[in-house]
């Protein structure tokens, strides 16, 4: 049922991303700015200096499209599983699971389709969450908002500038979506008795474990991603991935591309537990039988 399949992701995905963007805004101003010395400096400054909304900068394009997006992740990922082991998802609730291979590669699948959506979006979510007070991005002025910021990266870097840093964005998310869903199907089956759909805990605790596991993975190149999508636009210019990354390695050491796990850990657990909890209850839902 892909139509379903696509809706349930929307929503999850909406759910999960207002819960963790806080913290998200603190990761990317960590690794885009060497100006705060930890976690606890740069939520106080931000607080000091822009009050409580300065967390939620940049959420409300992400919130309108990753519907969108996580509807791709979801819907494209579990029909690649349909199509990977042919069978459907009730099947393999039901005692028939997928194999990790194919697990992986369907997670692979859905983490590359998800970029050409993504991309644009991250874009400009990084740009306005690294927006602080006294910041001037490309043509000297601030942000206004989304759509602002939009129009100003066309009309300073033209269509390809909502692809800054879509390459690391795609070396980043195809292998970890991969992995990304491999824990979460583990940990299901292993804490549901074989024949019965996995329960709300089974499901938070998956999801957590998946989140975790993933962004341990991605932080480094999510580094790089940050980086690059800030470069000439407030950050420093950088040629491409590998000059991001020797520049980088070089002036700040192998920490760097650790900046933000620890954000990122904290975040996963609690944002990806809510997302595929989501996910699987509106799944139920929708696809429950009709009554007789």
């Amino acid at each position: 049922m892909p139509f379903v399949e696509f809706i349930a992701g929307c929503i999850s995905g909406a759910v999960g991303l207002a819960f963790g963007h806080p913290m998200d805004t603190v990761k990317v101003r960590l690794q885009t700015q060497v100006k705060y010395k930890g976690i606890f400096d740069c939520v106080a400054r931000t607080y000091t200096r822009e009050g409580i909304p300065g967390f939620f900068k940049g959420m409300t394009f992400p919130v309108l499209t990753t519907g969108i997006t996580n509807a791709v992740v979801f819907g494209s990922y579990s029909n690649a599983l349909d199509c990977l082991t042919q069978s459907q998802r009730n099947d393999r609730i039901q005692g028939n699971p997928a194999s990790a291979s194919a697990v992986f590669a369907a997670g692979c699948f859905s983490g590359l389709a998800q970029v050409v959506v993504t991309a644009p979006v991250d874009l400009v979510k990084v740009r306005l969450q690294s927006q602080t007070k006294g910041w001037a991005g490309v043509g000297g002025d601030g942000y206004r908002g989304p759509i602002h910021c939009v129009t100003v990266i066309l009309r300073e870097e033209g269509p390809r500038g909502l692809f800054r840093g879509g390459l690391a964005l795609t070396l980043r998310d195809v292998p970890c979506y991969g992995i990304y869903f491999l824990p979460y199907e583990i940990t299901c089956r292993f804490l549901t008795e074989e024949g019965k759909r996995p329960g709300t805990f089974a499901v938070l605790m998956a999801g957590g474990v998946a989140g975790v596991v993933t962004w341990a993975f991605a932080t480094p190149m999510d580094v790089v991603k940050a980086r690059l999508q800030m470069s000439g636009a407030g950050g420093r210019v950088y040629q491409g991935v590998l000059h991001c990354m020797s520049v980088s390695l070089k002036e700040e050491g192998v920490r760097v591309f650790f900046k933000g796990l620890l954000l990122n850990s904290l975040r996963a657990f609690p944002v990806n537990a809510i997302t595929f909890l989501s996910y699987e209850s509106l799944m139920r839902f929708l696809t429950r039988p009709p009554a007789d």
